[in-house]
């Protein structure tokens, strides 16, 4: 068996890990981290984990836990990974890390974009990014991996097989992207109360979202040029979901038929990818749950364009579902074990 510990544990991605890691054959969770519930019965911060779980919340001690543990899963935020990882804990253990601390490989991006000190760059080099589906080789020889945001996840699954095959002006890509609020974390903030939300829509972080230069490096890696690019994400009213809706000009004219072609040709064989029969559209509520990449495209003959469109559930594929996968890829184990989910509805 896998031991498995989790620091950050009753987050909604912590809370998440363990209901995956709950049904998953080849691991036990050894320790549930929780800084603001030390000492206090993890079935008493999720309820739905009575009889479940029957566990305390401990610290953050990763030097502690790596003497204990296989893996660690840090669902924490930013700088809190990054200012524990040493040496001697990578010695003894493998780090999946859900916050954005190694995904990017600039640190001077990186500071930029979030506001804080790198606390240990010498790692971001090793670090892996662990988009399963683009770098599933380099996850299975690593011991540092850096899980995907949510906003990413979606939006450079979605436009990756063009990118790569350099269908469309990658100077010409946007990404107009819609969440439910579990992506801005459990924490009691103003803008997420209920009355805040509900009946509501609104864009936030407009030309300035920190998931920006992550989708721009990964998919500049895909193309072979430097891509910037306009991403604008949405708050909606709904717990989980992403839907990612993408613009760009196509390099040349193309039917259905040759752009299907691409995707089939990166995604046939990824179980966790769907592409949809023509006409289908993407739809949050047909992913809950589940660790599915719902994507489609159309072809937009007038403008010369091509829409191509990607749901998610921001919590699994996009958080604890793809941080099991890597661990799975990391350990040699099937790739969908504890994952096999199907999709809640309604």
């Amino acid at each position: 068996m896998i031991k498995v510990g989790i620091i950050g544990s009753t987050g909604y991605a912590g809370g998440e890990l363990v209901r995956i890691l709950t049904g998953h054959k080849e691991a036990e969770i050894v320790w549930y981290g929780s800084r603001s519930y030390v000492d206090k019965r993890y079935a008493e911060v999720y309820q739905n984990m009575f009889q479940v779980v029957d566990a305390v919340c401990m610290d953050d001690n990763m030097e502690e836990l790596a003497r204990k543990a296989d893996v660690i899963f840090t669902a924490t935020p930013q700088g809190l990974c990054a200012s524990l990882v040493n040496e001697d804990i990578l010695s003894k253990t493998k780090i999946i890390d859900l916050s954005a601390d190694f995904r990017i490989k600039d640190v001077s991006v990186y500071e930029k974009w979030y506001g804080i000190e790198h606390k240990s760059p010498q790692y971001i080099k090793e670090a892996v990014y662990g988009l399963c589906e683009i770098n599933r080789e380099d996850v299975r020889r690593a011991r540092l991996v850096a899980n995907p945001g949510c906003y990413t996840t979606c939006s450079i699954l979605t436009a990756y097989p063009l990118a790569r095959e350099g269908m469309i002006d990658m100077s010409t890509l946007i990404v107009d992207a819609k969440s439910g609020t579990s992506g801005a974390g459990r924490g009691a903030k103003l803008p997420n109360l209920f009355c805040e939300v509900n009946e509501n829509m609104k864009a936030y972080g407009v030309a300035s979202h920190r998931h920006t230069p992550e989708i721009e490096e990964q998919l500049g890696y895909a193309s072979g040029e430097k891509v910037v690019i306009n991403f604008t994400p949405h708050l909606v009213p709904m717990n989980r979901g992403i839907l990612a809706t993408e613009y760009a000009s196509l390099k040349k004219e193309v039917s259905y038929a040759d752009v299907k072609a691409i995707y089939d040709k990166y995604y046939q064989d990824e179980k966790f990818i769907r592409v949809l029969d023509k006409d289908v559209l993407p739809e949050t509520k047909w992913v809950e749950g589940s660790n599915y990449v719902d994507i489609n495209f159309k072809i937009d003959t007038r403008t010369n364009r091509i829409i191509m469109m990607g749901a998610i559930d921001n919590l699994v594929k996009g958080a604890a579902g793809q941080a099991v996968q890597n661990m799975n890829l990391m350990f040699g184990l099937d790739e969908s074990e504890g994952l096999n989910l199907v999709p809640l509805f309604p």
